[in-house]
């Protein structure tokens, strides 16, 4: 083993530079505060003297080399800091202070490195301690990873003057988009004016009793989301093969009844309305996984890996009700509880809308559903940003079936949204295709 191996990656010359910078000119803080951290100097002199910096910073005084000098000698820190002769030395190692951000981010580099040979060495010592279980030591690797990874995502502060212009700019691209939404649209023109689309780091909760239409409800918004739009979209089937997902996506966008596709009896044009289908399908950016039973870990990792690999921008789980908790001992509520506040953190975490589906207590059957009737916990209720059911008859009378034949009358509760009203959504069930659809005025 070489030198090089034995010293973590550091380089002294930036550090110095950085400081001096900061001293030579005062205003040149703000470029950097917002995402160095003292610890993310190599030398302990230089962490002592860019923590003095940032108390100054923080009292808002100016910092030069007298207010650093009279700061180190009140916290009695002057030699840590490496002494007065150190100190007035700092600013011979830069010229001027227009390059700081570039000596900022050598350092900033430096310790991302030291960091991820320290992430490294924790593994490996957690991999020899039988004691632990790899998913858990997997898990804990990524999210300390992908903590690194936005390390260095800094924080801006905007003047009005900055914002109204933007403001104005990003309004008038909605104007000639015709688009009103902050955030991702549904599909469904009364729910996303009522939610402006769903926003990101938001947990959606979509419940209803089995056979309710929640995945076809879940299908039918990322049709219109990855399809439509070939906005990102990742889906967690629990329930479904792949292969089935694939089937029923089919079948929605040809608009070809399940049945038939199930059977095989298809005519001719059929096979052209599947062709074109196949097409829009094949291109569009939704990736699914379709493990049964998944592991509240895996699931994690996996989103995660989605969101870095594939950009993906909205995350589908269906159902919560199949996902495993890594403490299978503990009761029911417990688990669902954790599971809850886990997707509840994991798209604050993300920064993208996590939409949940959710079956509802047995209550529900022929009464509208209630927030007090989701399944399993009372978190979930507490965690979801918006709740949404699904209601409306199983069945039609015969003389409706002749009206409408193979249409259903759907209604969507929003009975929570933390940032906006709460109302009734009415949409159309098309059972052959399992499909949902806006229901026009002309409906009724």
């Amino acid at each position: 083993m070489n030198l090089k191996d034995k010293v973590p990656p550091h380089n002294l010359d930036a550090e110095q530079a950085t400081l001096g910078a900061m001293l030579l000119d005062w205003n040149s803080v703000d470029s950097v505060v917002t995402y160095l951290r003292a610890d993310d100097f190599y030398s302990q002199q230089n962490q002592v003297i860019f923590d003095a910096l940032m108390s100054l910073f923080t009292q808002g005084t100016s910092g030069d080399m007298l207010t650093l000098i009279d700061n180190l000698t009140k916290s009695g820190n002057l030699e840590k800091a490496g002494g007065m002769a150190y100190i007035s030395s700092l600013t011979d190692h830069v010229p001027t202070s227009a390059n700081i951000e570039y000596y900022a981010k050598i350092v900033l580099d430096c310790s991302t490195r030291r960091n991820l040979i320290k992430i490294s060495a924790e593994v490996k010592a957690d991999s020899y301690d039988e004691t632990k279980d790899s998913r858990q030591i997997l898990e804990d690797a990524e999210q300390k990873i992908f903590r690194l990874a936005d390390v260095n995502q800094s924080t801006q502060v905007f003047a009005m003057r900055e914002i109204v212009p933007r403001t104005i700019e990003m309004i008038d691209i909605r104007y000639k988009n015709n688009s009103s939404y902050s955030g991702i649209p549904s599909g469904f023109t009364q729910l996303d004016n009522m939610t402006s689309g769903f926003q990101k780091s938001e947990m959606i909760i979509i419940g209803a009793r089995p056979s309710m239409g929640k995945t076809a409800l879940a299908l039918s918004m990322m049709q219109y989301i990855a399809i439509d739009h070939k906005i990102p979209c990742g889906f967690f089937s629990l329930e479904m093969s792949a292969e089935q997902i694939g089937q029923r996506l089919l079948s929605q966008v040809a608009r070809i009844s399940g049945t038939k596709l199930r059977s095989g009896l298809l005519k001719l044009d059929d096979f052209k309305k599947l062709q074109d289908a196949a097409g829009e399908c094949y291109d569009a950016p939704l990736f699914i996984v379709d493990t049964p039973n998944m592991k509240l870990l895996d699931l994690r990792a996996m989103a995660r890996r989605m969101r870095v690999n594939q950009k993906v921008k909205i995350i589908f789980i269906d159902y919560i009700g199949l996902i495993t908790s890594e403490h299978e001992d503990a009761p029911v509520f417990e688990q669902q509880s954790a599971i809850s506040k886990s997707l509840k953190s994991l798209a604050r975490e993300l920064e993208i809308p996590i939409v949940v589906l959710c079956q509802v207590a047995r209550s529900a059957e022929h009464n509208e559903p209630s927030l007090a009737e989701l399944r399993g916990s009372g978190s979930i209720e507490q965690d979801a940003d918006m709740v949404i059911f699904i209601h409306g008859p199983r069945t039609k009378s015969a003389e409706e079936e002749d009206q409408n034949p193979g249409v259903l009358d759907r209604k969507l509760i929003v009975a929570k949204q933390r940032n906006g009203p709460v109302g009734d959504v009415n949409l159309l069930f098309i059972s052959s295709c399992t499909k949902f659809e806006n229901k026009s005025r002309d409906d009724g």
